[in-house]
């Protein structure tokens, strides 16, 4: 199997409507960094369109999504101009450029494989269906686990991945699987069609020129969160230590 390769940027497909200044390349490419960030600005706008607003200004869409206001405009750049100097963006309008660039505009069927506590938790997510993915499937090389019904589906054997995808169109696989059975299940994926993946095992995949895979990997961000938890303990010991020092001086 070919070693993985990492696309580093993605073509835009959207075309300046006229708004703003300027045309844009539709060929233009889109940094991968500022692809990540195009679903946060969307469920900001979703936030805001749900609360009834129908316009922002590009600080108020930046502090709905966590960035700064430059880092935002610099990103849209890329999409076109769809906002209008001294209104800001329409929130509905942006929403569907946003969700029209990243291919959220119509439904993705999804298969997940591996159900156990993780995949059975990423079935019933609700989140999933009201974002654009479908599960229409949910495999697993376990014999006790098929057969039984999860969020609505029948649990169906890994043996029938490749004529569910074909039956369904599925281009978009989940695994979580232990760590020693992902490659394969990554294999068999790609053999049967899929051309992108989203990885819940601890595993690093390797896969052939056009197969996206996104890695999700819950202990690693654990660990981040330990190493920033164990910095703040350190500063606190620091500042204690200083005021201790300060006060023999005095």
């Amino acid at each position: 199997m070919a070693p993985a390769l990492k696309e580093q940027s993605v073509t835009a497909r959207s075309t300046n409507t006229g708004e703003g200044s300027g045309a844009q390349d539709p060929h233009r490419d889109i940094p991968e960094a500022t692809v990540a960030r195009l679903p946060v600005y969307l469920r900001a706008l979703t936030s805001l369109a749900e609360r009834n607003i129908a316009s922002c200004s590009s600080e108020e869409l930046a502090t709905a999504a966590g960035v700064n206001s430059a880092k935002l405009r610099k990103d849209l750049s890329y999409l076109g101009s769809y906002g209008t100097r001294g209104v800001g963006y329409d929130v509905d309008y942006l929403s569907y450029q946003i969700a029209r660039e990243i291919g959220v505009t119509h439904d993705w069927p999804v298969i997940i494989v591996g159900i156990g506590n993780l995949g059975q938790a990423l079935a019933n997510f609700s989140g999933f269906s009201s974002r654009g993915f479908r599960t229409v499937a949910l495999l697993d090389a376990a014999e006790q686990m098929q057969g039984r019904t999860v969020a609505g589906l029948e649990v169906r054997p890994f043996a029938d991945l490749a004529e569910i995808v074909a039956a369904e169109q599925v281009s978009i696989g989940v695994i979580s699987v232990p760590a020693t059975a992902a490659q394969d299940v990554a294999d068999a994926m790609v053999a049967a069609g899929i051309s992108s993946i989203l990885n819940f095992a601890p595993a690093v995949l390797n896969v052939p020129p056009g197969v996206d895979v996104r890695k999700v990997d819950l202990s690693i961000e654990l660990q981040i969160l330990a190493y920033h938890e164990s910095r703040k303990a350190a500063e606190a010991d620091e500042t204690v230590d200083n005021g201790s020092e300060e006060g023999i001086t005095a």
